[in-house]
């Protein structure tokens, strides 16, 4: 598939998805959204190449601005639960895959952008960073998971809040509530991102895939589930080559050499 709406970059094992529709302020309409998950399931396939994403915005105005409500004002029913349902499975690709992903915020984080930096990881935003979920504005729920990544992501009450008033909250109330990790001026966000991706880049790949999935699987189990879980994964990392290469390099003080394998 070739894009029109996404800009695609691989180096150094760190992938650059960026939303390109600056003019429109990255919103997300539905050809956007069909070539986000073309090109997620392609990262999915390629742990052999791809060790960690970040996904951002063009432009230093907004990350997404939303759901373009050109598309949606005309919607009846059965056509604004599947418009969810194929947002809602974007963002579930996104949460699952196997590389951690990084959302770099630039700017407008609000309905549809704001639940796709929930999808993600790890979340730093740059200082002129808004974040909200508006539709009740709209007439509408949210309807790409925010309902359920918000609540888990910065508890349930503050997210009600969030919800019930649509209210927007800047970057400072962001971190505040737990919503991103780290608040950087603008013209260092994408350095500081790049910075924190060649980190995790670096260390075991099987290891930080098994932990993402540990984690990712095991939030919404009872606590029991999910220590088997982590048991199981704990077992199969022992399987591999970068076990042995890691626990050899410290016994022998040297730095690990990670193949991935």
């Amino acid at each position: 598939m070739a894009y029109e709406n996404i800009i695609y970059a691989l180096e150094d094992g760190i992938a650059t998805v960026t939303i390109n529709r600056p003019k429109a302020l990255n919103a997300l309409n539905l050809a956007t959204v069909l070539e986000l998950k073309d090109c997620i399931a392609k990262i999915a396939k390629d742990t052999d190449n791809v060790k960690v994403v970040i996904i951002t915005g063009a432009g230093a105005k907004s990350f997404v601005a939303g759901a373009d409500i050109t598309e949606m004002a005309t919607m009846n029913p059965p056509q604004g639960r599947a418009w969810a349902q194929v947002g809602q499975g974007v963002f579930s690709d996104i949460e699952s895959m196997p590389q951690p992903v990084i959302a770099a915020i630039n700017g407008f984080a609000l309905g549809g952008g704001c639940e796709l930096s929930c999808a993600c990881d790890i979340r730093y935003c740059s200082e002129n960073a808004k974040f909200g979920q508006p539709e009740v504005g709209l007439g509408i729920t949210p309807g790409f998971g925010g309902t359920q990544r918000l609540a888990r992501t910065i508890g349930r009450g503050v997210a009600k809040e969030w919800i019930y008033t649509g209210a927007m909250y800047d970057a400072a109330e962001a971190f505040r509530v737990g919503l991103v990790n780290k608040v950087v001026p603008q013209e260092e966000l994408i350095p500081t991102v790049t910075k924190l991706a060649k980190k995790i880049a670096k260390q075991a790949p099987v290891a930080v895939q098994m932990s993402k999935a540990a984690i990712v699987n095991g939030i919404n189990c009872d606590v029991h589930t999910g220590i088997n879980y982590e048991a199981e994964v704990f077992g199969i990392c022992f399987s591999t080559a970068d076990q042995k290469e890691g626990m050899g390099a410290f016994v022998e003080k040297r730095k690990p050499a990670f193949t991935g394998k």
